[in-house]
């Protein structure tokens, strides 16, 4: 009875000792994201956590956090650099002031297709890659989000019409578009955004499809304009120590996935702008051409801000944008 017993505490010893082994070798990490659980970025997170997981063999384990339930999107960069989350998927157009390049892709009409949006990064990446180095993290991947149109409670036949509207600002860029046409900027974040129409904080705004339809848009506007402005990419960063921490093999399954979640992700935002839009002309929102009006006073603001952006970006910003016309 006595060896019985001796023999069950070494096999529960041995247990606990290939318990604590496992724990040891296995790393968890979170990644907060701004957008909804259904949101097609977020369904891209999702999948990149699982193929890293699985081509680590379990040894790297990411959550992945939707809807900005653990961080809000402006704060989401800030902490992976500062190590409260080990990675975070951030939108580039929202720390255009801290940088200017990370708001290039936020300059209505410079980049307004989705080939145009992946030349852009082309050429921004290498920038923010040096950049982030300084600031302790890397650049993984980017997704761009379906091509800008403007969403509007009241019809728009020019930009005069938007004189006055309360409109939903999400970065510098909105806000200064809201500025240049006569309409009140107002912040409001993507998940807010339902809540901002219903209650009659914001009338308009410049957002993809994809971003109505999450929202449910046709609930509370009539309107969407396709102007196809600009797209603006979501990017996961990843704290630099964090990656450093990791073994070689976990290290290459995460850049194998990031890779892979880069083509997957664009495939998934062509695919989520033609969903979203029929979805919305399904609630009832009317989805038309802009007038030659509205396109022409639209195009004049892409010019006033171009000029702006590149007065601010200096030399940094004018080899960008004429590596991007080359």
């Amino acid at each position: 009875m006595r060896l019985i017993r001796r023999h069950l505490t070494l096999l529960a010893a041995a247990s606990l000792l290939a318990l604590s082994a496992t724990a040891q070798a296995q790393t968890k990490w979170d990644l907060p994201a701004a957008y909804p659980a259904t949101n097609f970025h977020t369904e891209n997170l999702v999948q990149f956590a699982n193929d890293i997981d699985k081509a680590s063999g379990g040894k790297l384990k990411i959550t992945v956090h939707p809807n900005a339930s653990l961080f809000k999107a402006p704060e989401i960069k800030r902490a992976v650099q500062g190590g409260q989350a080990q990675i975070g998927e951030v939108l580039l157009v929202n720390f255009q002031n801290e940088w200017q390049i990370y708001g290039a892709d936020g300059i209505p009409f410079l980049a307004d297709s989705y080939d145009e949006a992946v030349k852009l990064w082309k050429v921004q990446r290498p920038l923010m890659e040096k950049k982030l180095a300084e600031q302790g993290m890397m650049v993984l991947y980017a997704v761009p989000w379906p091509p800008q149109g403007v969403y509007s409670k009241r019809p728009l036949a020019s930009g005069a019409d938007m004189k006055g509207l309360k409109w939903r600002a999400y970065s510098p860029a909105t806000a200064r578009i809201a500025e240049l046409v006569g309409a009140q900027p107002v912040t409001v974040q993507a998940a807010e955004v339902s809540q901002a129409f219903a209650t009659g904080v914001t009338e308009s705004m410049m957002s993809s499809g994809s971003t109505g339809a999450d929202a449910k848009l046709w609930e509370h506007v009539k309107y969407w304009y396709d102007t196809q402005a600009w797209l603006p990419k979501n990017a996961v960063l990843v704290n630099k120590a964090a990656f450093d921490a990791l073994d070689g093999g976990t290290k290459q399954a995460v850049l194998k996935a990031a890779a892979d979640a880069e083509v997957r992700g664009l495939a998934a935002s062509k695919k989520a702008n033609t969903d979203s839009l029929e979805k919305l002309k399904a609630g009832g929102m009317q989805i038309l051409p802009p007038s030659p009006q509205l396109k022409a006073d639209m195009k004049k603001v892409g010019e006033t801000m171009l000029k702006e952006w590149l007065d601010k970006a200096g030399p940094e910003g004018k080899a960008l944008v004429d590596a991007f016309h080359k």
